[in-house]
Protein backbone atom coordinates (compact mmCIF):
# COMPACT_ATOMS: atom_id res chain seq x y z
CA UNK A 1 0.00 0.00 0.00
CA UNK A 2 1.40 3.43 -0.93
CA UNK A 3 2.04 6.02 1.77
CA UNK A 4 -0.88 8.45 2.05
CA UNK A 5 0.06 12.11 1.84
CA UNK A 6 -1.97 14.88 3.41
CA UNK A 7 -2.74 16.83 0.25
CA UNK A 8 -4.71 19.43 2.20
CA UNK A 9 -1.69 20.23 4.39
CA UNK A 10 0.58 20.36 1.33
CA UNK A 11 -1.81 22.73 -0.42
CA UNK A 12 -2.06 24.91 2.71
CA UNK A 13 1.73 25.11 3.01
CA UNK A 14 1.97 26.14 -0.62
CA UNK A 15 -0.40 29.05 0.07
CA UNK A 16 1.68 30.41 2.96
CA UNK A 17 3.02 33.80 1.81
CA UNK A 18 6.76 34.26 1.68
CA UNK A 19 9.54 31.68 2.01
CA UNK A 20 9.05 29.03 4.67
CA UNK A 21 11.42 29.22 7.67
CA UNK A 22 14.11 26.57 7.91
CA UNK A 23 13.36 25.96 11.62
CA UNK A 24 10.70 26.80 14.14
CA UNK A 25 6.94 26.86 13.85
CA UNK A 26 5.07 27.45 10.60
CA UNK A 27 1.68 29.13 11.02
CA UNK A 28 -1.25 28.16 8.83
CA UNK A 29 -3.83 30.85 9.66
CA UNK A 30 -7.42 30.11 8.67
CA UNK A 31 -10.08 32.71 9.49
CA UNK A 32 -12.68 31.72 12.12
CA UNK A 33 -16.33 32.22 11.23
CA UNK A 34 -17.97 31.07 14.51
CA UNK A 35 -17.11 29.88 18.05
CA UNK A 36 -13.87 31.78 18.58
CA UNK A 37 -12.40 33.94 21.34
CA UNK A 38 -10.02 36.88 20.90
CA UNK A 39 -6.98 36.54 23.19
CA UNK A 40 -4.35 39.26 23.46
CA UNK A 41 -0.64 38.54 23.19
CA UNK A 42 -0.15 40.23 26.58
CA UNK A 43 -1.85 37.15 28.03
CA UNK A 44 -0.71 34.45 25.60
CA UNK A 45 2.95 35.56 25.89
CA UNK A 46 2.92 36.81 29.50
CA UNK A 47 6.47 36.38 30.84
CA UNK A 48 5.42 35.82 34.48
CA UNK A 49 2.39 33.55 34.06
CA UNK A 50 2.67 29.78 33.85
CA UNK A 51 1.20 27.89 30.92
CA UNK A 52 -1.46 26.50 33.25
CA UNK A 53 -2.52 30.02 34.27
CA UNK A 54 -2.64 31.14 30.62
CA UNK A 55 -4.74 28.11 29.68
CA UNK A 56 -7.15 28.66 32.59
CA UNK A 57 -7.45 32.33 31.61
CA UNK A 58 -8.30 31.39 28.01
CA UNK A 59 -10.85 28.84 29.28
CA UNK A 60 -12.52 31.44 31.55
CA UNK A 61 -12.47 34.05 28.76
CA UNK A 62 -14.27 31.64 26.40
CA UNK A 63 -17.11 30.87 28.84
CA UNK A 64 -20.40 32.83 28.73
CA UNK A 65 -21.56 35.29 31.36
CA UNK A 66 -22.68 33.63 34.58
CA UNK A 67 -20.69 30.43 34.06
CA UNK A 68 -19.20 28.98 37.25
CA UNK A 69 -15.42 29.36 37.35
CA UNK A 70 -14.66 28.14 40.86
CA UNK A 71 -11.88 25.69 41.61
CA UNK A 72 -14.18 22.66 41.71
CA UNK A 73 -16.11 23.76 38.60
CA UNK A 74 -12.89 24.16 36.59
CA UNK A 75 -11.45 20.90 37.93
CA UNK A 76 -14.56 19.09 36.66
CA UNK A 77 -13.87 20.40 33.12
CA UNK A 78 -10.06 20.33 33.01
CA UNK A 79 -7.51 17.57 33.49
CA UNK A 80 -5.54 19.60 36.03
CA UNK A 81 -6.16 18.97 39.70
CA UNK A 82 -7.63 21.42 42.19
CA UNK A 83 -4.20 22.45 43.55
CA UNK A 84 -2.84 23.45 40.12
CA UNK A 85 -6.07 25.28 39.27
CA UNK A 86 -6.00 27.13 42.60
CA UNK A 87 -2.37 28.15 42.00
CA UNK A 88 -3.23 29.33 38.46
CA UNK A 89 -6.16 31.43 39.75
CA UNK A 90 -3.86 33.00 42.34
CA UNK A 91 -1.39 33.92 39.56
CA UNK A 92 -4.16 35.52 37.51
CA UNK A 93 -5.38 37.41 40.58
CA UNK A 94 -1.86 38.64 41.33
CA UNK A 95 -1.48 40.07 37.81
CA UNK A 96 -4.93 41.71 37.72
CA UNK A 97 -6.73 39.39 35.32
CA UNK A 98 -8.98 37.94 38.02
CA UNK A 99 -10.68 39.40 41.04
CA UNK A 100 -12.78 37.61 43.64
CA UNK A 101 -15.12 39.85 45.69
CA UNK A 102 -17.21 38.75 48.67
CA UNK A 103 -20.66 40.37 48.68
CA UNK A 104 -23.55 40.11 51.13
CA UNK A 105 -27.02 39.79 49.59
CA UNK A 106 -30.18 41.36 51.01
CA UNK A 107 -31.11 37.98 52.47
CA UNK A 108 -27.90 37.96 54.54
CA UNK A 109 -26.17 35.28 52.48
CA UNK A 110 -22.52 35.95 51.59
CA UNK A 111 -21.49 35.04 48.03
CA UNK A 112 -18.24 35.33 46.08
CA UNK A 113 -18.34 37.11 42.72
CA UNK A 114 -15.57 36.41 40.21
CA UNK A 115 -14.67 39.21 37.80
CA UNK A 116 -12.35 38.51 34.85
CA UNK A 117 -10.78 41.33 32.82
CA UNK A 118 -9.16 40.48 29.49
CA UNK A 119 -6.99 43.68 29.53
CA UNK A 120 -6.15 44.73 33.11
CA UNK A 121 -3.52 47.21 31.93
CA UNK A 122 -6.10 49.08 29.86
CA UNK A 123 -8.45 49.10 32.87
CA UNK A 124 -5.80 50.58 35.14
CA UNK A 125 -4.72 53.19 32.53
CA UNK A 126 -7.77 53.96 30.35
CA UNK A 127 -7.05 55.54 26.99
CA UNK A 128 -8.36 58.98 26.26
CA UNK A 129 -10.64 59.22 23.23
CA UNK A 130 -8.98 60.95 20.31
CA UNK A 131 -10.19 64.45 19.49
CA UNK A 132 -12.84 64.44 16.86
CA UNK A 133 -11.37 65.75 13.61
CA UNK A 134 -13.52 68.24 11.68
CA UNK A 135 -15.31 66.73 8.75
CA UNK A 136 -13.71 67.65 5.43
CA UNK A 137 -15.59 70.37 3.65
CA UNK A 138 -17.18 69.38 0.43
CA UNK A 139 -16.25 71.43 -2.63
CA UNK A 140 -19.29 72.99 -4.21
CA UNK A 141 -19.22 74.22 -7.76
CA UNK A 142 -21.13 77.50 -8.02
CA UNK A 143 -23.96 77.57 -10.48
CA UNK A 144 -23.48 79.85 -13.48
CA UNK A 145 -24.88 83.32 -12.73
CA UNK A 146 -26.34 85.30 -15.65
CA UNK A 147 -24.56 88.54 -16.34
CA UNK A 148 -26.60 91.56 -15.14
CA UNK A 149 -27.41 94.40 -17.46
CA UNK A 150 -25.10 97.44 -17.09
CA UNK A 151 -26.40 100.07 -14.64
CA UNK A 152 -24.92 103.56 -14.40
CA UNK A 153 -22.68 103.83 -11.33
CA UNK A 154 -23.63 106.33 -8.62
CA UNK A 155 -21.32 107.56 -5.88
CA UNK A 156 -22.52 106.18 -2.55
CA UNK A 157 -23.11 108.53 0.33
CA UNK A 158 -20.33 108.52 2.95
CA UNK A 159 -21.15 106.22 5.85
CA UNK A 160 -19.56 107.01 9.21
CA UNK A 161 -17.33 104.18 10.34
CA UNK A 162 -17.41 103.39 14.05
CA UNK A 163 -14.15 101.91 15.32
CA UNK A 164 -14.90 99.51 18.19
CA UNK A 165 -12.80 99.93 21.27
CA UNK A 166 -10.81 96.92 22.45
CA UNK A 167 -12.57 95.11 25.28
CA UNK A 168 -10.51 94.51 28.44
CA UNK A 169 -9.09 91.00 28.56
CA UNK A 170 -11.02 88.61 30.77
CA UNK A 171 -9.21 87.64 33.95
CA UNK A 172 -7.62 84.24 33.79
CA UNK A 173 -9.36 81.71 36.01
CA UNK A 174 -6.95 79.16 37.47
CA UNK A 175 -7.96 75.66 36.42
CA UNK A 176 -7.57 73.10 39.15
CA UNK A 177 -5.72 69.97 38.06
CA UNK A 178 -7.97 66.93 37.71
CA UNK A 179 -8.17 64.80 40.82
CA UNK A 180 -6.46 61.45 40.45
CA UNK A 181 -9.11 58.83 39.93
CA UNK A 182 -8.97 55.62 41.92
CA UNK A 183 -8.09 52.54 39.86
CA UNK A 184 -11.11 50.51 38.85
CA UNK A 185 -9.41 47.13 39.20
CA UNK A 186 -6.95 46.68 42.05
CA UNK A 187 -5.44 43.20 42.49
CA UNK A 188 -5.95 41.75 45.95
CA UNK A 189 -2.70 39.80 45.92
CA UNK A 190 0.49 41.92 45.86
CA UNK A 191 2.77 41.33 42.86
CA UNK A 192 5.87 39.16 43.32
CA UNK A 193 8.08 42.27 43.13
CA UNK A 194 6.38 43.91 46.13
CA UNK A 195 8.61 44.33 49.21
CA UNK A 196 8.08 41.55 51.73
CA UNK A 197 7.43 42.18 55.41
CA UNK A 198 10.45 41.59 57.64
CA UNK A 199 10.56 38.24 59.38
CA UNK A 200 9.73 38.06 63.05
CA UNK A 201 12.73 37.33 65.29
CA UNK A 202 13.19 33.97 66.91
CA UNK A 203 11.56 33.87 70.38
CA UNK A 204 13.96 34.24 73.29
CA UNK A 205 13.55 32.96 76.86
CA UNK A 206 13.56 35.41 79.74
CA UNK A 207 16.58 33.60 81.23
CA UNK A 208 18.55 30.99 79.26
CA UNK A 209 19.67 28.85 82.18
CA UNK A 210 22.14 25.97 81.69
CA UNK A 211 19.29 23.50 82.28
CA UNK A 212 17.17 25.04 79.51
CA UNK A 213 20.18 25.16 77.18
CA UNK A 214 20.97 21.48 77.68
CA UNK A 215 17.33 20.41 77.29
CA UNK A 216 16.84 22.45 74.10
CA UNK A 217 20.12 21.17 72.61
CA UNK A 218 19.19 17.57 73.35
CA UNK A 219 15.73 17.98 71.81
CA UNK A 220 17.09 19.52 68.58
CA UNK A 221 19.92 17.01 68.26
CA UNK A 222 17.47 14.12 68.70
CA UNK A 223 14.96 15.27 66.05
CA UNK A 224 16.46 13.17 63.24
CA UNK A 225 15.69 10.00 65.17
CA UNK A 226 11.96 10.79 65.02
CA UNK A 227 11.95 12.45 61.56
CA UNK A 228 14.89 11.71 59.29
CA UNK A 229 14.42 14.92 57.25
CA UNK A 230 15.40 17.07 60.25
CA UNK A 231 19.12 16.28 60.39
CA UNK A 232 20.61 19.57 61.67
CA UNK A 233 24.14 20.87 61.75
CA UNK A 234 25.82 22.10 64.92
CA UNK A 235 25.44 25.73 63.85
CA UNK A 236 21.70 25.22 63.19
CA UNK A 237 21.25 23.66 66.64
CA UNK A 238 23.01 26.55 68.39
CA UNK A 239 20.93 29.08 66.44
CA UNK A 240 17.60 27.39 67.27
CA UNK A 241 18.31 26.64 70.94
CA UNK A 242 16.83 29.97 72.26
CA UNK A 243 13.55 29.31 70.43
CA UNK A 244 13.16 25.81 71.92
CA UNK A 245 14.18 27.18 75.33
CA UNK A 246 11.37 29.74 75.08
CA UNK A 247 8.90 26.91 74.45
CA UNK A 248 10.24 24.91 77.42
CA UNK A 249 10.06 28.00 79.60
CA UNK A 250 6.35 28.23 78.76
CA UNK A 251 5.77 24.73 80.17
CA UNK A 252 5.55 23.00 76.76
CA UNK A 253 6.25 19.27 76.94
CA UNK A 254 9.15 17.91 74.81
CA UNK A 255 6.89 15.50 72.88
CA UNK A 256 4.46 18.37 72.10
CA UNK A 257 7.35 20.53 70.85
CA UNK A 258 8.70 17.66 68.72
CA UNK A 259 5.28 16.99 67.20
CA UNK A 260 4.63 20.69 66.46
CA UNK A 261 8.03 21.08 64.75
CA UNK A 262 8.13 17.90 62.65
CA UNK A 263 4.47 17.14 61.89
CA UNK A 264 3.49 17.20 58.18
CA UNK A 265 6.61 18.81 56.63
CA UNK A 266 6.58 19.93 52.95
CA UNK A 267 7.86 17.48 50.37
CA UNK A 268 10.65 17.75 49.43
CA UNK A 269 12.09 19.53 52.47
CA UNK A 270 15.02 21.67 51.28
CA UNK A 271 15.80 23.80 54.36
CA UNK A 272 14.82 22.04 57.61
CA UNK A 273 16.44 24.69 59.83
CA UNK A 274 14.40 27.48 58.19
CA UNK A 275 11.19 25.49 58.64
CA UNK A 276 11.99 24.91 62.32
CA UNK A 277 12.73 28.61 62.85
CA UNK A 278 9.42 29.54 61.20
CA UNK A 279 7.41 27.10 63.29
CA UNK A 280 9.17 28.07 66.52
CA UNK A 281 8.21 31.69 65.85
CA UNK A 282 4.68 31.33 64.49
CA UNK A 283 3.45 28.48 66.74
CA UNK A 284 4.82 29.83 70.02
CA UNK A 285 2.37 28.86 72.81
CA UNK A 286 1.11 31.50 75.23
CA UNK A 287 2.73 31.99 78.59
CA UNK A 288 1.18 29.86 81.35
CA UNK A 289 -1.30 31.71 83.55
CA UNK A 290 -0.14 32.95 86.93
CA UNK A 291 -1.37 31.93 90.35
CA UNK A 292 -3.72 34.92 90.58
CA UNK A 293 -5.33 34.10 87.24
CA UNK A 294 -5.91 30.48 88.29
CA UNK A 295 -7.29 31.60 91.63
CA UNK A 296 -9.77 33.83 89.84
CA UNK A 297 -11.11 30.77 88.01
CA UNK A 298 -11.68 28.96 91.29
CA UNK A 299 -13.60 31.81 92.90
CA UNK A 300 -17.35 31.11 93.23
CA UNK A 301 -19.38 33.15 90.83
CA UNK A 302 -22.04 35.44 92.32
CA UNK A 303 -25.49 33.91 92.26
CA UNK A 304 -28.51 35.84 91.11
CA UNK A 305 -31.82 35.44 92.96
CA UNK A 306 -34.60 34.40 90.61
CA UNK A 307 -38.12 35.38 91.67
CA UNK A 308 -40.35 32.29 91.43
CA UNK A 309 -43.68 32.04 89.63
CA UNK A 310 -46.92 32.17 91.67
CA UNK A 311 -50.50 31.40 90.63
CA UNK A 312 -53.13 34.09 91.23
CA UNK A 313 -55.83 32.90 93.68
CA UNK A 314 -58.60 34.66 91.71
CA UNK A 315 -57.79 34.30 87.95
CA UNK A 316 -55.19 31.49 88.03
CA UNK A 317 -52.76 33.70 86.10
CA UNK A 318 -49.03 33.07 86.56
CA UNK A 319 -46.97 35.97 87.93
CA UNK A 320 -43.60 36.42 89.59
CA UNK A 321 -43.61 37.14 93.30
CA UNK A 322 -41.71 35.89 96.34
CA UNK A 323 -45.01 35.20 98.16
CA UNK A 324 -48.26 33.66 96.91
CA UNK A 325 -51.33 35.88 96.54
CA UNK A 326 -53.01 37.84 93.75
CA UNK A 327 -51.67 39.26 90.47
CA UNK A 328 -51.46 42.99 89.86
CA UNK A 329 -54.73 43.23 87.90
CA UNK A 330 -56.65 41.39 90.60
CA UNK A 331 -55.10 43.56 93.31
CA UNK A 332 -56.13 46.72 91.43
CA UNK A 333 -59.65 45.34 90.89
CA UNK A 334 -59.97 44.50 94.59
CA UNK A 335 -58.75 47.96 95.60
CA UNK A 336 -61.21 49.67 93.22
CA UNK A 337 -64.11 47.55 94.55
CA UNK A 338 -63.23 48.32 98.15
CA UNK A 339 -63.03 52.05 97.37
CA UNK A 340 -66.44 51.93 95.64
CA UNK A 341 -68.09 50.12 98.53
CA UNK A 342 -66.65 52.59 101.05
Amino acid sequence: MDTQHNTALTRALAEVPGPLPTSGVIHITLPHTDRFTVVGNHLAQHPDLSCTAVGIAVRIQSLPQGAKVGIKALAARCKEGEKRIAAALSELEAHGYLRRVRERLSSGRVITRTVFCNQPAALLHPRRPAAEAPAPARMQVPAPVPEPTPVPMQEPAPVPVRIPTAAPPAPEVPVAPPAPSAPLFVPRVPPPTAPKAPRRPLPQPSDLTPELDRAATALLSDLHRHASQFFLSEDDVRRLVPGVAAWLERAARPDSIRRALTDDPPQPLKHPAKLLAHRLTELLPPAPPGVDALAALDRPRPRFTVTPFQTCEDCDRAFRSPDPGHCRDCREARAAYAQAVA
